[in-house]
């Protein structure tokens, strides 16, 4: 008679393995996955959006694309935790961009942009949009891991501690990255006259 052999105890097994089963639909794996990443991709989602019900339903679409797209987990770009983590940033981020279309378009049908002050104020939003344009492309020209980390502090609220967990990097190379980032930053809006 041959040995029966029992399945891997997925708590025991690493994100990386894990994530090898999610590829093949391995349900249970899935469910390790979700119980070690939920918390610290709610937490971002919620400091995101703002509320409970947007950082739910953010999180819910994220792990709904993961569990779909678990073949596309490239461990050489990073750990699963990170990758967990950038699909909630970016599901989170998406539900802003649709709320804010929706909130436009309900403005616009109940004739609110009629009521609003004069062409001062539209001075004023006009401004702040073409700013949030500016550092927007300031960002996207630095590298990415210097992006995650300021993203994370400065829409996140998290701390370099928070982080580094988060990321499972040393505290002191995202202390680096922030440094680093934020100066090529602060230089390049100089360059466009925004640092005063």
């Amino acid at each position: 008679m041959f040995p029966m052999t029992s399945p891997p105890d997925r708590h025991r097994l690493a994100d990386e393995e894990l994530m090898h089963l999610v590829r093949g639909g391995d349900a249970r794996a899935f469910e390790v996955i979700y119980e070690r990443h939920s918390g610290a991709a709610f937490s971002l989602a919620y400091r995101i959006m703002g509320t409970r019900p947007g950082a739910e339903e953010a999180l819910q679409e994220a792990f709904v694309s993961i569990w779909r797209s678990g073949g596309r987990y490239d461990a050489s770009r990073g750990s699963v935790r990170t990758w967990v983590l950038g699909v909630v940033h970016n599901r989170a981020i998406d539900g802003i961009r649709r709320a804010t279309v929706h909130d436009r378009r309900r403005a616009s049908d109940e004739g609110i942009a009629e009521r609003l002050e004069s062409d001062e104020r539209v001075d004023v939003e006009v401004g702040r949009r073409q700013e949030s344009e500016q550092i927007r492309e300031a960002l996207d020209a630095l590298p990415a891991e210097q992006v995650k980390v300021i993203e994370l502090a400065y829409y996140g609220g998290f701390t370099h501690t928070e982080i580094a967990d988060m990321l499972q990097t040393p505290v002191g190379t995202i202390k680096g990255r922030m440094r680093l980032g934020l100066e090529k930053l602060r230089y390049q809006l100089d360059q466009q006259g925004m640092v005063r």
